[in-house]
């Protein structure tokens, strides 16, 4: 049976077993030979991501025609309006493509959330909000550059769901398996 491995990518590591330019990799936490991650989060971005083992499984994972869910918590600089949501949820012009509208709505500071290393920045008179995105699409950091198309600049990104899969208390470099049967 193939393999399903739930890791949370802390902020700084790449979504790859080498390591490049001083930065951390996969090869640091995961030690399981033969698996690959299932899509990927920027270096910059921390959370959910999927691997396995199981080629038509990657593919069906990271392949938007697939339309799997992804969620996203972002702590934005400002406190967005409904107005501004509401642009988010029905799309939105970036120059070389078009969003697929998505879902977006504010949240409370999310619940266990671990505090990022090293700490975003804060201002002392500018608030800061999260958001809640939902996805199923995923090109080349587009929930910053969504949030940044609104006006409110992405602080802090974290996936914390892709599909059914949750983090649900899985701190940042840990990782388990869970049942590939569940995509």
């Amino acid at each position: 049976m193939s393999r399903l491995i739930l890791f949370n990518k802390p902020y700084g590591v790449l979504s790859q077993f080498t390591p490049e330019a001083g930065h951390r990799c996969l090869a640091e936490f995961i030690s399981l030979k033969g698996v690959y991650p299932a899509g990927r989060l920027d270096a910059d971005s921390e959370g959910l991501l999927l691997l396995t083992d199981d080629g038509r499984l990657q593919q069906r994972i990271a392949d938007p025609q697939h339309k799997l869910p992804k969620t996203y918590w972002v702590q934005v600089e400002g406190e967005p309006t409904g107005e501004a949501l509401e642009r988010l949820q029905q799309g939105i012009e970036l120059g070389d493509f078009v969003t697929r509208p998505c879902e977006a709505r504010r949240i409370a500071d999310p619940a266990g959330l671990w505090p990022r290393d090293p700490p975003i920045r804060s201002r002392k008179h500018i608030p800061t909000a999260w958001l809640e995105i939902v996805l199923r699409e995923g090109r080349n950091r587009q929930v910053r550059r969504m949030t940044a198309k609104i006006g409110h600049p992405t602080l802090r990104l974290v996936r914390a769901a892709a599909g059914p899969f949750r983090l649900d208390g899985l701190q940042p470099g840990a990782w388990r398996e869970a049942d590939p049967r569940r995509v």
